[in-house]
């Protein structure tokens, strides 16, 4: 990537550092080795007789963060861009190929779904749900009403999770794992209810949040949701970095990139994500095995 570089000591306690982190996984495909180019034989019988090719996928090309406590991080891109990748990573789900994560306490994952039942209502899923956190039972009594609150269930709290729309079941898991005041949150794609009034509640949650001292990291293809809830934006695209700084000017790159794109005008997006690329500043760290790299 051509970017400038300098170098920088950063003073305080950073919440976390993504350190030169990359992630390659091999994949089997059904496209044709080189070696099978030549054979005559059908592509199904070659699939059925020999090993199947195996090709590297890039999800997310090198990459180094910085965040600092305060922030709110609207991670944006395409599909296939690496932002799930990155959200795993950082949240300790997937181990990434190269490079490291340091974290100043356990990062949440925003997804309690393993731990919810749909055949249970509402309030038993408080709960259940709390508990698989990590809460004791008095921190969820304390806390349940707040809980059902932010959730904006409190008519539907006692019904069984299965009869809920998807939105709702989204507003119980944010309120669920947002109860547990964790210094750092990842947030991915939950927000998207369409529900105004929760907007405002879960922005105000997100902002108590940056207030105790944390950050959080946002995934979403909500813009306006990532405009309102965010300080800071990275946006990549096919694994690598393209931007990361202050939301106005992410999003409205962003933005005409996909417009170009969708225009058939691949010639002036391809303009657009090199001329971000090239205004990236990658700063390096010294003394905390660390990079950053801001837009």
């Amino acid at each position: 990537m051509d970017a400038a570089e300098k170098e920088i000591f950063i003073e305080g306690h950073p919440c976390v550092v993504v350190d030169s982190v990359r992630m390659r996984y091999r994949v089997a495909s059904t496209a044709s080795s080189d070696a099978d180019a030549d054979t005559p034989k059908p592509r199904f019988l070659r699939r059925a007789v020999n090993k199947p090719n195996m090709v590297t996928v890039h999800a997310l090309n090198e990459l180094s963060l910085v965040v600092e406590r305060g922030e709110s991080v609207g991670i944006i891109g395409r599909n296939g861009s690496g932002k799930s990748t990155l959200m795993k990573i950082i949240s300790g789900q997937s181990k990434p190929t190269s490079g490291a994560v340091y974290a100043s306490s356990t990062p949440i994952m925003l997804g309690v779904n393993a731990a919810l039942v749909q055949d249970l209502s509402g309030d038993q899923n408080v709960v259940l749900g709390c508990l698989a956190m990590g809460m004791s039972r008095a921190e969820v009594d304390r806390k349940f009403n707040s809980i059902v609150e932010l959730s904006g269930l409190e008519k539907s709290i006692h019904l069984p999770m299965k009869s809920y729309s998807s939105g709702m079941a989204s507003r119980l898991r944010f309120a669920i794992a947002a109860s547990v005041d964790p210094e750092i949150l990842l947030v991915d794609e939950a927000l998207n209810t369409g529900d105004a009034q929760f907007g405002d509640r879960s922005k105000r949650r997100m902002d108590e949040l940056r207030e105790q001292a944390g950050c959080v990291f946002v995934v979403s293809h909500s813009l306006d949701t990532i405009k309102d809830m965010c300080t800071r934006v990275v946006w990549l695209d096919k694994g690598d970095l393209i931007m990361d700084g202050e939301p106005g000017a992410a999003i409205k790159a962003y933005q005409d990139f996909t417009r170009h794109l969708s225009k058939g005008n691949n010639i002036s997006a391809a303009k657009i994500l090199e001329d971000a690329k090239a205004n990236l500043v990658a700063t390096e760290v010294r003394g905390r095995s660390s990079r950053r790299s801001r837009g």
